[in-house]
């Protein structure tokens, strides 16, 4: 299943530049030169990218809406190519990707293959396959656990049937088992076999049937249930190598990655890394990203689970003795809301480095690396909370 993204563009130097990049990272194109048209095949078929030439803004903000607006495209991501001097427009009009004029085959090459990457995580994390296997539900609402079934399920979330619909509707407690995957001879699933975790209700309908987006799930059970819809779907396509990055700046509450392929704002990201021949890894969000430079990322430690992985990841980079490992960096979905922030590890503590991300609106580039350079060498009561790589 090949992706396919929409361009919308008159410029032909943009239109031969794109067709290159695209046709060398395998992405079909489909053209489109007026409004009309491509506002017309947004509405009517699904794509995994929006890719808007910029150089009527107006007319670049229908094309963007209207694909925000159309429930097969809503989660596509959107890319606007941008004059050099219209900076401050792309995330405006509501893009995750910003390329600039004049747009080179090398530097595109480079953003799109973030581009790519988030285009097959997005597809994948959405795709459902039907299937039907009990699951045990604890909602909070005093009603104790509750019996459902699965009618589809995915890497982000399942769909389940209700016998009845409980009082209070939002966090709840999950656990079922993989179909077919008990071990030869066992009549019932093993332990490894089991997924546990957190989710929250995405949407219900009349005929009691809910929508549950997955939240909290360990590494170990998220591979496994990858690895399980891996083998019920063999036509999706695998994702993209995790990308390396280089780590510059660090604190208990997120980091600093330079990498010449950075991922969007609200993106939810896997970082990795190889210690002592054992994998650590720790989940994040970006909140702050520089085309071509890097991205500045929060930990999300909401959870007892995340919380334990962030903990293991800053204390092998801080125990390294200076030589730090590689860092490798893989989207997991593009968050439709703001972050909450959730509070770092011992969140009494102030953390300069978040609060330096949390005003990326109001700091170019160069004033954001100004600062950045800034607290490398910080006073004593700052280190004592903060390291910098």
């Amino acid at each position: 299943m090949s992706l396919l993204a929409l361009v919308f563009s008159a410029d032909d130097k943009v239109v031969r530049v794109l067709r290159r990049v695209l046709s060398e990272l395998e992405i079909g194109m489909e053209l489109c030169a007026d409004a009309e048209s491509a506002i017309h095949k947004l509405t009517r078929r699904r794509f995994e990218a929006v890719i808007v030439d910029c150089a009527d803004q107006r007319t670049a903000s229908r094309v963007l809406r209207s694909a925000r607006s159309a429930p097969v495209n809503k989660r596509a991501v959107a890319v606007a190519i941008l004059g050099q001097t219209g900076t401050a427009g792309g995330v405006d009009l509501g893009a995750h990707f910003v390329l600039y004029q004049p747009l080179s085959p090398e530097r595109a090459k480079t953003s799109f293959r973030a581009v790519r990457a988030l285009m097959k995580r997005e597809r994948r994390r959405n795709a459902r396959i039907p299937v039907e296997t009990p699951v045990a539900l604890q909602v909070n609402d005093g009603a104790g656990q509750l019996r459902a079934v699965t009618t589809d399920l995915g890497e982000g979330g399942m769909a389940v049937q209700l016998a009845h619909r409980p009082k209070k509707l939002g966090s709840v407690a999950i656990q079922f088992s993989l179909p077919g995957s008990s071990l030869p001879g066992s009549s019932s699933p093993g332990p490894e076999d089991i997924i546990q975790c957190t989710g929250e209700v995405a949407w219900e309908n009349p005929g009691r049937q809910l929508g549950i987006r997955f939240v909290d799930l360990a590494p170990a059970l998220r591979d496994r249930l990858k690895a399980w819809l891996e083998s019920r779907t063999p036509e999706f396509e695998q994702d993209d190598p995790p990308a390396p990055c280089k780590l510059t700046d660090l604190s208990l509450g997120g980091c600093y990655l330079e990498t010449g392929s950075p991922f969007p704002h609200r993106t939810r990201i896997i970082l990795s890394m190889l210690v002592a021949g054992e994998r650590l890894r720790a989940e994040a969000v970006v909140l702050v990203m520089h085309p071509d430079l890097g991205m500045g990322v929060e930990f999300t430690q909401a959870s007892g689970i995340q919380r334990n992985l962030v903990e293991k990841f800053i204390h092998a980079l801080t125990s390294s003795n200076g030589v730090m490992p590689e860092i490798l960096v893989e989207p997991e979905g593009l968050e439709t809301t703001e972050p909450a922030g959730a509070p770092a590890v011992g969140s009494g503590l102030e953390d300069p480095l978040l609060d330096l991300f949390r005003r990326r609106a109001e700091l170019t580039p160069e004033a954001f690396q100004s600062e950045l350079r800034k607290q490398r060498h910080p006073a004593p009561k700052a280190a004592a909370h903060k390291s910098s790589v």
